[in-house]
């Protein structure tokens, strides 16, 4: 898969609409996909957490190893072995989870890698977007970009129904789950005409989730 082509702030973009999920009493954070670090870095003026991370990408992962506590490089499913049992607060995907090959098995395993109580937090893209649905329904096209809700790099595509069912298939209990970065186009209205403005969840460009893993009987 080529990560090589992306903008030049794809790995270093901050991501303050997902800062707000994080609880302040949180202090073991993982961040799966930390880029160079620009997320653990607003975490870290948050609520002086310890952070790991994990990063596909050799050169970013070196440079994030400047700011997060441990960093460990290449596939996630690579290291989930190594990370310690009931030791995170919270696991970070910010818009990852598409680019797994198999993402379920992936949130299955960091499980017992979690505190008691202990949340994912996600970004997703909303493959259900008003403009995706425009090229696929009214223009009969499927046509991939170099980033964005139609990345080349995705490999999974989902809807805020599938996210939700993802998590609780696995176990988790979906305790937030909405959307975020909408759009400001009147388009995702007209086209809830014929709906009834059932499908208002077009407007929306990603879906933030928080998802906890049961406290221990």
């Amino acid at each position: 898969m080529d990560y090589n082509n992306k903008p030049d702030a794809y790995y270093n973009f901050p991501r303050p609409e997902m800062l707000g999920y994080l609880p302040r009493e949180a202090k073991h954070v993982l961040e799966v996909g930390c880029g160079q670090g620009a997320f653990a870095r607003q975490i870290k003026g948050y609520n002086n957490a310890e952070i790991w991370g994990i990063e596909y990408m050799p050169e970013e992962g070196k440079i994030a190893k400047n700011i997060l506590d441990k960093v460990f490089i290449g596939p996630c499913e690579n290291f989930i072995e190594e990370l310690p049992d009931n030791y995170f607060d919270a696991i970070f995907f910010n818009d990852v989870l598409e680019h797994l090959t198999y993402p379920d098995d992936v949130l299955k395993r960091l499980k017992p890698k979690l505190k008691a109580g202990g949340i994912v937090i996600s970004s997703i893209p909303n493959v259900r977007n008003f403009r995706i649905l425009k090229m696929l329904v009214f223009k009969g096209e499927w046509n991939y970009t170099d980033h964005g809700i139609m990345d080349k790099t995705h490999l999974r595509w989902f809807t805020k129904k599938s996210i939700k069912n993802m998590y609780e298939s696995l176990g988790y209990e979906v305790v937030s789950h909405e959307g975020i970065n909408p759009s400001k186009s009147l388009k995702p209205y007209l086209y809830n005409i014929p709906l009834l403005f059932t499908a208002m969840d077009m407007k929306y460009t990603q879906f933030a989730t928080v998802a906890k893993k049961p406290q221990a009987v």
